[in-house]
């Protein structure tokens, strides 16, 4: 079912460099874990008519399955538990009073904070309830009030992320600004020192992450006081605010001046590491698409996706964004069933001979390094001539 690393033969790594050259794309190396294609034979629109027709059934199986039913027990307990849990580190705190281990609770904070943005984004994707008011409320208490940061510029973003995955000028995700994930971004005029990070982008990647909680925590503030108009625009900055100012005010109650802000500055890191760590083996080093190309929704969603095996310590650690290809297929499939959607996507795709991406996490990890590495370095374009990318695979 799937091709195991190393297992397939010259032949059909050139074949699958084939196919993803007539779609205007090079994967870059890595390792990783890919069903090559039954055929090398060009799509036409007849091709695409029969894959559009086979997914319609594959939806309806799904359907049929009860795999798109509500899992209202499964996200209350989620839901419930996790206030629990954050109500038990708030006594837990106080409780600890004035001690360096209170940095391991700014850890612990951080990781309950990432669990609880994998539910906001869950509601978001309108998996948790029926209601899309409900699920918009829920993702908002969460993301606003409860993690600190910005529900309505995380929605906006999020939704042009998914409607065009890796898609030069629509998604961005694309368009990071302390990495180049494109070889346009890495060839733009810089000075001496910041061509050499960029450069050594890849290495960096994961460390710049530590700043990432930061930067979400402002974004919301900045579109706040963003000049046009903005949904909820009071609504959400009160909530940012109680919850920022909120944690701030407990900390510096609770810890003397220098050990309130070490505490912070280690919450602030360990959240945008691990939120950035579960997000990045998504997309990045999967193939771009030219804003020119024309993909039906499967490919469109499943060439630029890549799975994380692991089993379940996986999904929970990632949120169910091990499941990325299934998610971005089914994005209001509850997270329980991802599980189980996942044989039947990638048979499927196996037999409409679509390339199905997965791998462990530490591959995963190495492919992003790889590709951010090779987009920084001069003359390490991933985008290479079709014919050499070819001849090199024989």
């Amino acid at each position: 079912m799937y091709a195991r690393r190393g297992s397939r033969s010259k032949l059909a790594a050139a074949q699958t460099l084939s196919w993803d050259v007539r779609y205007g794309t090079v994967l870059p190396p890595m390792t990783s874990t890919v069903i090559p294609p039954a055929s090398a034979s060009a799509p036409d629109s007849a091709t695409n008519a029969r894959a559009g027709s086979s997914f319609t059934a594959l939806t309806r199986r799904v359907h049929d399955m009860n795999l798109m039913r509500r899992r209202y027990g499964y996200y209350w307990t989620k839901l419930i538990g996790a206030l629990l849990i954050l109500a038990a580190w708030v006594l837990a705190f106080i409780w600890i009073g004035d001690s360096w281990w209170q940095l391991v609770s700014a850890g612990v904070l951080a990781i309950i904070m990432t669990q609880l943005g994998f539910l906001g984004h869950d509601a978001a994707h309108r998996q948790i309830f029926k209601s899309g008011r409900w699920n918009d409320w829920t993702s908002m208490i969460i993301a606003n009030l409860l993690v600190g940061i910005s529900y309505g510029w995380w929605r906006s973003k999020h939704n042009r992320h998914h409607a065009n995955p890796n898609r030069v000028g629509s998604d961005p995700d694309v368009h990071l600004s302390p990495i180049a994930i494109t070889p346009e971004q890495a060839t733009r005029p810089r000075s001496r020192l910041m061509k050499w990070l960029v450069s050594h982008q890849g290495w960096y990647f994961f460390p710049i992450l530590l700043l990432e909680g930061l930067s979400l925590h402002s974004e919301g503030f900045r579109r706040a006081f963003s000049r046009g108009p903005v949904e909820r625009r009071w609504v959400e900055f009160t909530l940012l605010a109680i919850r920022l100012g909120g944690l701030v005010a407990l900390v510096f109650l609770v810890l003397p001046p220098g050990k309130a802000l070490a505490f912070l500055a280690v919450e602030i890191a360990v959240f945008g590491l691990y939120l950035g760590s579960a997000f990045a083996p998504n997309h990045i080093g999967m193939p771009l698409v030219s804003p020119r190309l024309k993909l039906d929704f499967l490919r469109r969603q499943v060439l630029m996706s890549r799975n994380v095996s692991g089993g379940r310590l996986i999904a929970i650690l990632m949120g169910g964004l091990n499941y990325q290809v299934e998610h971005h297929l089914f994005p209001s499939m509850a997270r329980p069933s991802l599980r189980k959607v996942q044989p039947l996507v990638a048979a499927y795709c196996a037999a409409a001979g679509v390339p199905y991406t997965q791998t462990t996490l530490w591959q995963s990890y190495g492919a992003v390094i790889r590709y951010l590495n090779s987009v920084g370095l001069r003359g390490k374009d991933p985008f290479l001539c079709p014919l050499v990318a070819q001849r090199r695979a024989l």
